[in-house]
């Protein structure tokens, strides 16, 4: 196995072989985002690709039953190309059954339902679709280069192949103010009609050497304290309407760690929110986290 720079993934596919399809993001511009910024995108030839699933085989393929391909927007390959590494992948790790990518929104776009239904029958199986707001004026603002609606129509479309969307929102995004209610249930109505198979909940946290850091540090953008931070996060719990839908709140950057379905501890998670609302340490009140995590 051989890999270019560093190498991200989300939290559930921590037991996953990951396959480097591509070097850094096709698309790199986000203000929060801290990833990628030592490498310069490219697409790796399909031969070294073939390669290391071959390497792979010999050393793990036995035990291989996750796949996730990486770097940051693997579906920006050619659709040819994503099915030939599909099927090197399924005939290499016979108890392969999930195979998954980061999905940016534009590359997504650039895809027909056609070609996403070919990339479903041909096994993969789950999508990370960085959705961060529902808000155009949040998605502007951190120069997501889509808007609200081309977001809504870039998730429905892995909705509607069958493949599962993961959905991954950013609380606190639209920082203080009259932005931080808008974002919120302005995320919570696209999310109502993207209907993802699960929702990641993360909270944002200013990375050093990120536009987003340097508009903290100068004062331009004002992080949310951290009740103000549960504030919005039950404004979207109370405002998402998907019963069956599965919120996992428990990333890192997250205060309070909450995971359940909507249909079965929905209350218990606003309960779990309004007992820290209710109850509010004044030492608190002000701060928020400026750094890595």
């Amino acid at each position: 196995m051989r890999y270019e720079g560093n190498i991200y993934r989300p939290p559930p596919e921590a037991d996953a072989y990951i396959l480097q399809c591509t070097v850094g993001c096709s698309y790199n511009k986000c203000t929060y985002c801290a990833m990628y910024k030592d490498v310069r995108y490219r697409v790796r030839p399909i031969e070294e690709l073939k390669e290391d699933i071959q390497m792979a085989q010999k050393a793990i393929g036995s035990r291989v039953e996750k796949v996730f391909l990486s770097d940051g927007d693997a579906i920006s390959l050619p659709t040819s190309m994503l099915l030939e590494i599909l099927s090197e992948l399924y005939s290499a790790f016979p108890k392969l059954n999930h195979v998954s990518t980061y999905a940016g929104p534009q590359s997504t776009l650039s895809k027909t339902q056609k070609e996403l239904k070919q990339l479903r029958k041909a096994g993969l199986t789950m999508t990370y679709l960085g959705v961060e707001s529902g808000s155009d004026e949040v998605l502007t603002a951190v120069r997501k280069g889509v808007t609200a609606e081309e977001m809504l129509e870039a998730g429905s479309n892995i909705v509607k192949s069958g493949i599962k969307l993961v959905a991954m929102v950013m609380i606190g995004l639209g920082g203080r103010g009259e932005l931080s209610q808008i974002h919120a249930k302005k995320t919570a109505q696209l999310i109502n009609q993207m209907k993802p198979y699960l929702l990641g909940v993360l909270t944002t946290v200013p990375i050093e050497g990120t536009v987003l850091f340097r508009q903290t540090v100068k004062g331009d953008f004002k992080l949310l304290d951290p009740y103000e931070v549960l504030e919005e996060i039950k404004i979207l719990l109370e405002h998402i309407n998907l019963q069956d839908l599965y919120v996992d709140g428990s990333h890192a950057s997250n205060l309070l760690s909450i995971k359940g379905s909507l249909k079965e501890n929905k209350t218990e998670m606003l309960a779990s929110i309004n007992k820290y609302l209710l109850n509010k340490d004044v030492e608190l009140i002000g701060k928020a986290y400026v750094g890595q995590f």
